[in-house]
């Protein structure tokens, strides 16, 4: 049986990362084959893209150099780490996929939604999440929590897209709330303005619905 893809995305500062690995957790414990994956990254010519998109000293890349490079990315993780897994009956959590990029790329820099999606679809080859995990939050809180945690030693790579002005995180987090209006079946939004154990609860109540009996046990 294929394994299930399930995406997590939201704006800087909202949780991800968290409740990816707490999910992953979830999921082993329950019984299941689980990869946990990022993007951009996942291969070492995806990391190494990733270095280059949120490095500081690259600021200035125009919208169409960060999607051609994103979807670069994608197309390597896709064919090489994420496809063979769900072919294997693997089930994936990711931090980020296509919607960051219609979100980021799209909605934030500006580039025409039908651009996006031209290239993306051809750098994921298909592939379609079964379901989204919106953790979404006001971009005001996002950008606060995101740059405190590269003031207290977090990942600082993370500052080049930190950096950029609310206005720019505001129109990022209504693309994506935008997309979920859009595919409400797939795209689950969830409060993430709370305690992290609370938001936890809220994901796994959304995936109950979303996906029924995923964290029940078992494989596939």
């Amino acid at each position: 049986m294929r394994g299930r893809f399930i995406t997590l995305e939201g704006v800087e500062g909202c949780g991800k990362s968290t409740q990816s690995r707490r999910l992953v957790e979830r999921l082993e414990r329950g019984g299941r084959r689980v990869l946990a994956a990022r993007e951009p990254g996942g291969t070492a010519a995806a990391e190494a893209v990733r270095r280059i998109l949120l490095d500081p000293a690259h600021e200035g890349l125009s919208a169409e150099t960060e999607l051609l490079l994103v979807t670069a990315a994608r197309a390597d993780h896709v064919r090489r780490v994420l496809e063979p897994a769900l072919a294997d009956g693997v089930s994936v959590v990711c931090d980020r996929f296509s919607d960051s990029t219609r979100a980021y790329q799209g909605a934030g820099r500006g580039l025409e939604a039908e651009v996006v999606e031209a290239v993306d679809l051809v750098a994921r080859g298909g592939l379609q999440p079964d379901a989204t995990l919106l953790l979404d939050i006001p971009a005001e809180l996002g950008l606060e929590r995101a740059r405190s945690r590269n003031h207290e030693g977090g990942d600082s790579s993370q500052s080049r897209i930190d950096d950029e002005d609310l206005a720019f995180h505001r129109r990022v987090r209504s693309g994506f709330l935008r997309l979920a209006k859009l595919e409400p079946r797939r795209v689950w939004v969830i409060d993430a303005s709370g305690d992290p154990d609370d938001v936890e609860q809220r994901v796994v109540r959304a995936l109950d619905r979303a996906l029924p009996g995923l964290l029940g046990g078992g494989e596939g």
